[in-house]
Order: structure tokens, then sequence, then C-alpha cells
């Protein structure tokens, strides 16, 4: 199964300025272009390691404004999934903050990744 982005929203469900979205955790600093650098063809592995449910895949490139993933129902616990970048994203960096909500309300602390590195697989 294959998720995708959606920029533009936040937890309060309000718009995001995806300029921190430097493609999930920090990309804005590897001093790549930022032109396609989370095209379609970015894409990450995220498999949820926990007891709960994974919620929320939310992603920030200045820790306070957060953009997120469509999961659909959710990750459930021992699921592998791939996400993918949306190309409305093409403009923003690589390195970005990652975090997970859980369906027992808890939230992951935020990891900081390079999402234009080939391979990345994230567990949470």
């Amino acid at each position: 199964m294959v998720f995708t982005f959606i920029q533009g929203q936040n937890m309060n469900l309000s718009s995001v300025h995806m300029g921190f979205l430097a493609i999930a955790f920090g990309i804005a600093g590897n001093g790549m272009v930022a032109t396609g650098a989370h095209a379609d063809d970015f894409s990450f592995t995220a498999t949820n390691t926990t007891k709960s449910a994974i919620t929320e895949v939310l992603v920030s490139e200045n820790k306070s404004d957060w953009g997120y993933f469509d999961i659909g129902s959710g990750i459930k616990p021992g699921t592998t999934v791939d996400l993918l970048w949306d190309k409305s994203t093409n403009n923003e960096g690589c390195a970005q903050w990652v975090k997970a909500t859980y369906a027992d309300g808890s939230e992951s602390e935020p990891a900081k990744f390079d999402f234009c590195e080939a391979g990345l697989e994230i567990e949470f």
C-alpha cells in the first residue's frame, strides 16, 4: 500500500507553510536543489514497531508547522508501508522532521531525516 503526503495541512487542519517540510525532516540544509526533491519519485518506508496503530505521520522543516501524509485508516502494529511525497512539495528541501501520532493518544519524538536519501526506512 502506498500513501501520499498532503501539503498545506497541519494538526489543526489549517494552512501549513510547506517551506518547513523540506521533505520530511531537515531537507533544506543539504545544499540540494529543491526542485524535484519531493516528486513522486521520492518515497520512504515506514514501519510501525509499536503495539499501537499509527494514526498520523507528520512532517515539518521547523518543528512548528506540521504537514501530514494521508495514511488512510492508519498503520497497524508490525506493518510496513511506502509513503510518497506529493509533487506539490517539489520546492522544499530534503531535510525534514518527522513524528507519529498513535491510536492510544501518544506521540513519538520528532526525528530529522534526509528524504532525498534513496531507500530511506523509518521505524516508529
